[in-house]
């Protein structure tokens, strides 16, 4: 692995050279790397505990793990660096199952597939790095390659998933419904998952957005989602988190209006500095849309819609990016507009979903289930990334192994935007390839930076 890192960080280098595909065939395989891992023998760690007491950093923890076999249609990438998504947190605090359910599952699959069901779970659903080696029928990357890579991996031997490959009977999620993800040194990936890092980036700018912009881009602006157009008003929760700061960026290049909410003057402010300018602060207006566990409030929905009103010019909103679930959907469900969309996905506060089927069903108004994007949507939201149109919302980063500390801020909501975690690369500021290009955006790749992680 020393030699493999020592390779790959001198061309990471301000101005080093990019290493050719010989280059990087040439560098031998490691039998062995670190990565953040759980132990199936945990997996009731946490058992008669509340979600909120859950601790990621007990569960979440790196390891030595052997190098899997590389198959036909995959890449063994190098990573360089990743980030936190939510499914590490479900992950971590075993929630709402062990994932070991679904590496057993997907080890019945094939032969292939039983190289996932391993007593460990490499865990994490972003990357950037280098591949490093491409199995048979793979033409379109080579070794050398630096790249990114979005989080679908599918099978498509069904005729279910040639329309959208979310369809697909055997479509899973990378690094929680599979093993080797992103959070090691190195990744296994089905070719079909990489797409180019943005050259202006660095390695843990890169990673931040692949998961959270590909699932705000497929909500928002894909046809399979609410086809969003140019005036809508979009009520976006979170607007500052890691899903959230996504879905503002992408409605104000698409020439819609997001309504943010968030929890914080910061948080606010951090919208702002995005050009939003219609903002809720849930926290300090105090709307409270569960009057106990088992009872919702309606005063607090029409509180909440008249406050939205005041922001738009007495308008209702056009579409609700959904992802809180449990707490806000029956307050989303009443502030869309009459034939109004709510796209909803994840359910970070619960997936059991309340809400008055009048203000649905009287008003037709429609729900639309997301989940992640498929390849053509991950792909034309990375490509916004690489044109400079969409910019990474990197707060943090840790090294690898404090990944469960990483986990820990976002279950905790310490967080804005993404946390990142660095694997082979040392530290941050290693692998841009266009510094003028990242001139021109420097502020904005910067916008989310803490005062304890200082701007590269």
């Amino acid at each position: 692995m020393e030699q493999l890192a020592a390779a790959l960080l001198e061309s990471g280098e301000p101005g080093g050279p990019e290493l050719s595909a010989r280059d990087v065939a040439a560098l031998p395989v490691p039998g062995s790397y670190r990565a953040a891992t759980l132990l199936k023998s945990d997996a009731q760690l946490f058992a008669g505990m509340s979600s909120e007491s859950k601790d990621p950093r007990k569960s979440l923890h790196v390891r030595e793990v052997p190098t899997p076999e590389l198959g036909p249609g995959e890449a063994l990438v190098a990573v360089m660096a990743s980030s936190v998504n939510y499914n590490t947190v479900w992950s971590s605090i075993f929630e709402p199952v062990p994932t070991f359910t679904f590496l057993e599952r997907y080890g019945r699959s094939s032969p292939l597939g039983r190289r996932h069901d391993l007593p460990y779970h490499v865990l994490g659903s972003d990357l950037a790095g280098v591949v490093l080696r491409t199995g048979p029928g793979v033409n379109a990357w080579k070794p050398g390659d630096e790249v990114v890579a979005h989080c679908l991996s599918v099978e498509l031997e069904s005729p279910d998933g040639h329309d959208d490959t979310l369809l697909d009977p055997e479509q899973r999620i990378w690094g929680f419904e599979t093993n080797f993800g992103g959070l090691a040194e190195l990744a296994l990936v089905k070719s079909n998952q990489l797409m180019p890092k943005p050259r202006h980036l660095t390695w843990e700018e890169a990673a931040a957005p692949g998961l959270v912009n590909s699932t705000a881009y497929r909500q928002l602006v894909s046809r399979n989602g609410a086809d969003m157009k140019q005036g809508d008003n979009i009520l976006i929760w979170g607007a500052s988190g890691g899903l959230g700061s996504y879905a503002t960026q992408l409605a104000l290049v698409g020439g819609a209006h997001p309504i943010c909410v968030v929890s914080s003057p910061q948080k606010a402010e951090l919208c702002r500095s995005m050009g939003a300018e219609a903002i809720i602060d849930r926290a300090a207006e105090n709307y409270r849309f569960w009057e106990d566990e088992h009872t919702q409030d309606p005063k607090e929905w029409r509180r909440f819609g008249s406050r939205i009103r005041e922001l738009t010019g007495g308008e209702d909103v056009d579409i609700v990016l959904e992802h809180p679930g449990r707490e806000t959907f029956g307050a989303s469900v009443y502030a869309a507009r009459k034939g109004g969309t709510i796209v909803t996905c994840a359910s970070t506060s619960g997936y059991r979903h309340q809400f008055d089927n009048r203000y649905l069903g009287m008003s037709v108004k429609r729900i639309i289930g997301s989940h992640f994007a498929n390849y053509r949507e991950a792909w034309q939201a990375n490509r916004l990334v690489c044109k400079g149109r969409i910019h990474p919302t990197l707060s943090r980063v840790y090294p690898l192994e404090e990944a469960g500390q990483a986990a820990y801020d976002v279950h905790r909501n310490l967080h804005h935007g993404k946390v990142g975690v660095l694997a082979l690369a040392p530290r941050e500021g290693l692998g841009v390839r266009d510094p003028e290009t990242r001139a021109r955006h420097l502020s904005a790749i910067n916008r989310f930076r803490t005062p304890t992680a200082a701007p590269v």
